[in-house]
């Protein structure tokens, strides 16, 4: 297909990568009001920490929207009413660490609020908090137009489109995936960068992820090539 007639971007999209290392804080929480308390005080690394973890885990098989507060509401203090509202934190729907801690912490202390007592985890099920430490890496991978760029998807490896997805929305609180903002602003392509930013990446794998990145990046050249040659 003759792609001659796609538009050029002025500054190329470089795709980056990151090798992720997982420290002790050395903090960890007995009951509820220790982990709100150590929850409002801790570094943004350890939100992001426990609450994307199992996306890298499960990269290949579709992970389950639980974070590790979740599970700890429900193994350790069995608390299922807890760990439920908790498991229905919508990540996506938050643009900045602060205001996912922030419901976080809510959701805590409200249920705080409506228990008669303040029970502790049994010993050796305390809550350990932890922290990513990203280290973020070129790759040898730029895109000018779409051609370029879905190719490019099909080489990056999964570590580099989870940065380009999530990293760079919330914990760099860029507000918006990497890719859509390049595609925007550089290429003109508000309709595409508009349908990668409402995509949930909470649901599908990462290798899914991608794919479904490519086929929304190959439709808009099929749609454009159509257009020229109308």
């Amino acid at each position: 297909m003759d792609q001659s007639h796609l538009p050029r971007a002025k500054h190329s999209f470089r795709f980056f990568t990151h090798v992720d290392l997982t420290e002790l804080t050395g903090l960890r929480a007995r009951n509820l009001r220790e982990m709100a308390d150590i929850l409002k005080a801790v570094p943004g690394s350890v939100i992001y920490h426990h609450t994307h973890r199992f996306l890298k885990q499960h990269q290949y098989l579709s992970p389950e929207p639980p974070n590790d507060f979740a599970w700890w509401a429900a193994e350790a203090m069995q608390d299922a009413r807890l760990a439920e509202r908790l498991a229905a934190v919508d990540t996506v729907n938050f643009k900045t660490l602060r205001e996912l801690r922030e419901k976080i912490v809510a959701i805590i202390e409200d249920r705080m609020a409506k228990r008669k007592t303040a029970a502790d985890a049994p010993e050796g099920m305390e809550f350990h908090f932890m922290k990513s430490v990203s280290f973020i890496l070129p790759t040898p991978y730029q895109a000018g137009d779409l051609r370029e760029f879905s190719e490019a998807l099909r080489k990056v490896s999964v570590h580099s489109i989870y940065h380009h997805v999530f990293e760079a929305r919330l914990r760099l609180e860029h507000g918006v995936n990497d890719f859509s903002r390049w595609l925007e602003e550089e290429l003109g392509e508000m309709v595409l960068a508009v349908e990668i930013a409402q995509l949930d990446p909470y649901t599908c794998t990462l290798e899914g992820l991608r794919s479904r990145l490519i086929t929304l990046a190959e439709n808009r050249m099929i749609e454009s090539a159509e257009s020229h040659h109308a």
